[in-house]
């Protein structure tokens, strides 16, 4: 029990003596007995329960989340020192305590109003187009300039003030937007920018904004249509823009390997064709150095011919056209067995018929 509730039932109880006194007193002079006894009670009753009231008047108990704004009741000025949470002491009739909360308030506007809140904001954009939004206001009383807010609204700010203020900030910050700009996300910076203007609007006032929330944001069903074409004109331009990079690609794929192909016949042309040029002039240069070697050597081709023939061959057939004449004795290895055919005589040749 607080000391104010203690203070408060102790005067109740002097009341109630005042009661009981009066009573006695009353019953004292129905039987003719004195009612000395009976005064003295009530006396003691009254004056107890006006003193213990007005000490409970005079106590001043504030929450931790409150703070107390005290006017003069006689000047009607305000002290300059408002009375945060705990017991203050004040002068009862002459000073009057108003309580202000100081935790965080909400406001909601939407599309279904209820109690205090009202419906969704309703504004238009730079562009002409309206929009309904679904705006929330986190908020508090400032302890420090709470005596600014008593004396401009008192207790009917929030109807009065914050609500009315909180719509004309979003239509004045909604007005400085495209609609376009709005539908593509901008919501943050559209709250920011409200968030700034409503922030010092309610700390001249006395009251400290804490956030402001939009929610959602809706757009006429024309707008919204309109949108929803143009954004699906725009995905088709990004699908055929897609296709034409994608069949450009293939293009440039396929010119490239054909580049590649033709390069790559290039070349191997000019590969067997070097080939045949290095090939021709190895079998030049072959035969250039048989050249030499047989004019250098004339028995060379005798002994070549020879080397061909089969191992245990000893007599070969020579054309009668053949341009050579082989020496075969001086070719074969000497054999003492080895004998010439005698030739007769009748089958050589006469003088006349050689010098025929």
């Amino acid at each position: 029990m607080g000391i104010g509730s203690l203070l408060a039932a102790v005067s109740l109880l002097g009341f109630l003596v005042f009661l009981a006194g009066i009573g006695l007193v009353v019953m004292s002079a129905s039987q003719g007995r004195s009612a000395r006894g009976g005064v003295l009670l009530a006396v003691f009753g009254v004056i107890a329960g006006l003193l213990f009231s007005v000490l409970g008047q005079g106590i001043l108990i504030v929450e931790p989340t409150q703070t107390a704004v005290i006017v003069n009741t006689f000047t009607g000025e305000l002290d300059p020192s408002p009375r945060r949470g705990g017991t203050h002491i004040i002068v009862p009739i002459i000073q009057q305590p108003f309580i202000y909360p100081i935790s965080q308030q909400s406001v909601t506007m939407d599309g279904q109003p209820s109690g205090a809140d009202e419906g969704a904001v309703v504004a238009r954009t730079s562009d002409g187009q309206e929009v309904r939004l679904d705006v929330s206001v986190l908020y508090s009383v400032d302890p420090q300039n709470v005596n600014r807010l008593h004396l401009t609204w008192q207790t009917r700010y929030q109807n009065e003030f914050v609500l009315p203020n909180v719509r004309g900030v979003v239509r004045d910050a909604v007005s400085g937007f495209e609609a376009a700009q709005i539908y593509a996300g901008g919501r943050e910076t559209l709250s920011e920018s409200a968030f700034q203007r409503l922030a010092t609007r309610m700390s001249r006032d006395g009251l400290i904004l804490s956030d402001l929330i939009i929610r959602n944001i809706t757009f006429s069903e024309q707008y919204a249509e309109a949108i929803e074409r143009a954004q699906v004109a725009a995905q088709e331009a990004e699908r055929a823009r897609l296709q034409v990079q994608q069949r450009t690609a293939e293009a440039q794929q396929l010119l490239a390997q054909a580049r590649g192909e033709r390069d790559a016949e290039i070349a191997r042309a000019e590969g067997a064709a070097r080939a045949i040029v290095l090939r021709a002039q190895a079998e030049a240069e072959a035969l250039r150095l048989v050249s030499e070697q047989i004019a250098a050597n004339p028995s060379l081709i005798q002994y070549q011919y020879i080397q061909s023939l089969a191992p245990n061959v000893s007599l070969a057939l020579i054309p009668t056209n053949s341009p050579f004449l082989f020496d075969l004795a001086s070719l074969l290895p000497p054999n003492p067995d080895f004998r010439a055919p005698a030739v007769p005589e009748a089958n050589l040749p006469s003088a006349g018929e050689l010098g025929q």
